[in-house]
């Protein structure tokens, strides 16, 4: 079986648009958290949000009219995985392409927000509690545009990414709600692993801020409702915690076998070591209460690593800041770690960065290479006001100087979903 290490990493976020800035500004405590201005929220529940500002699209990409139309999430993709590509020294013309590949955890575009919006208020029926959809396709199919309709899918991203790095190895994309991109990245290491491919662009990309998306996740009461203060309303484990607070971006790693970043003597970040998935099989917004497919999972990429719970020097936690999700994972890393739990750091990036959905696992991964990397701990924000139910160390409020040899990122998500990555230092 060959060793995957990872040799490249690149990223869009609310907190920056390259590796180093946003890393600062984790470090720091700061927050990409803001009132929402995408699109006009003053009338939802919900009007803060983590969006990605003052992205420039041409600023990455020297050929970015081959990628016109792509939508925003596509965007942020692809700067991302330009980012990871040129930080792993890799060239296209000494690559053989048929063994590169991509698996990407993306969820779907922008939709057409103004022809949906036409075509529906144009067709309501004020006598009648429904929709005329016959008026409702006339409309459609006057207003709206097909190349967006298309853009919209989630295999986009995938395929303006074949488009960018020539890549026709295997392709796939899986939408596991927040685990989709740790899911992505675990599958690539396992296609690698068996050699069907030299390299893979591993990773995710999202953008739900539009009034479908926002509606969804308030009818859902997922969401944090504290507007007024925008920076401290994502508190996860926190006692006062409300909800989570919708993101957007992406994130890619470039994985390698062993072998094969050796030989081209690629800079080695460090090793992806161990990979657990599991399905809950419980409900379709709930983790189930006992922690059990998050359990399994973890166990799954310890033992994957052959590694014990001795041996992880750090957790970035799924940590949404929804009542649900703290305490059960809380509880599911106890019953991992044991005793040892407690001596365990535990943090939260969603508490800066929002919940960047399909995105974040990736972001999140990133985040545990920057932690081997540097021996720092990013902190949980707004972490004041300790829940007994949450009685790990969070790591809040601060940075911390660690020392950071093995690191677990956690992933779980709506349907049941949950994925566990461990990395080593190489």
């Amino acid at each position: 079986m060959n060793r995957v290490v990872i040799t490249g990493m690149g990223w869009i976020t609310p907190m920056g648009h390259d590796i180093e800035s946003a890393w600062r500004r984790l470090l720091a405590g700061e927050s990409g958290i803001a009132r929402t201005s995408i699109f006009d929220a003053r009338t939802f529940p919900t009007q803060i949000s983590a969006e990605v500002k003052g992205f420039r699209f041409a600023e990455h990409l020297s050929n970015h009219a081959e990628h016109a139309g792509a939508g925003r999430n596509t965007q942020f993709a692809l700067a991302a995985c330009a980012q990871a590509w040129r930080s792993a020294g890799l060239d296209s013309t000494r690559l053989d392409l048929d063994r590169v590949g991509i698996y990407l955890g993306a969820g779907e575009g922008e939709l057409d927000f103004d022809a949906y919006n036409a075509a529906s208020l144009a067709s309501w029926r004020d006598e009648a509690t429904g929709t005329d959809t016959v008026r409702w396709a006339q409309i459609a199919m006057e207003r709206m545009t097909p190349v967006r309709e298309v853009e919209q899918e989630p295999n986009m991203p995938l395929s303006h990414l074949a488009l960018l790095t020539g890549a026709r190895g295997p392709a796939l994309n899986c939408l596991t709600a927040c685990a989709a991109s740790t899911q992505a990245i675990g599958e690539a290491t396992e296609i690698l692993r068996r050699g069907d491919a030299d390299v893979m662009i591993g990773g995710g990309a999202h953008s739900m801020i539009h009034p479908y998306g926002v509606t969804g996740f308030n009818r859902l009461t997922a969401l944090s409702t504290m507007n007024d203060d925008p920076p401290r309303a994502s508190r996860p484990f926190d006692a006062t915690r409300g909800g989570f607070v919708l993101g957007e971006g992406a994130g890619m790693v470039i994985l390698e076998t062993l072998d094969h970043a050796r030989a081209r003597n690629a800079p080695i970040l460090c090793e992806v070591v161990g990979y657990g998935s599991t399905a809950d099989a419980f409900r379709i917004t709930d983790q189930h209460p006992d922690g059990t497919g998050a359990v399994i999972a973890m166990r799954e990429a310890l033992a994957d690593a052959g590694l014990t719970p001795h041996d992880v020097h750090y957790i970035n936690a799924h940590g949404t800041g929804t009542r649900e999700n703290d305490g059960n994972e809380t509880g599911a890393i106890r019953q991992v770690f044991g005793e040892h739990a407690r001596n365990v750091p535990v943090s939260s990036i969603k508490s800066m960065m929002g919940h960047l959905i399909a995105a974040a696992g990736s972001v999140e991964l990133i985040t545990c290479v920057l932690s081997i990397r540097d021996q720092v701990l990013p902190p949980t924000m707004n972490l004041h006001h300790r829940d007994p139910e949450c009685d790990l160390d969070y790591v809040p409020n601060a940075a911390r100087k660690a020392t950071v040899k093995v690191a677990m990122s956690n992933s779980f998500g709506f349907g049941g979903q949950n994925d566990t990555l461990i990395v080593r230092a190489m």
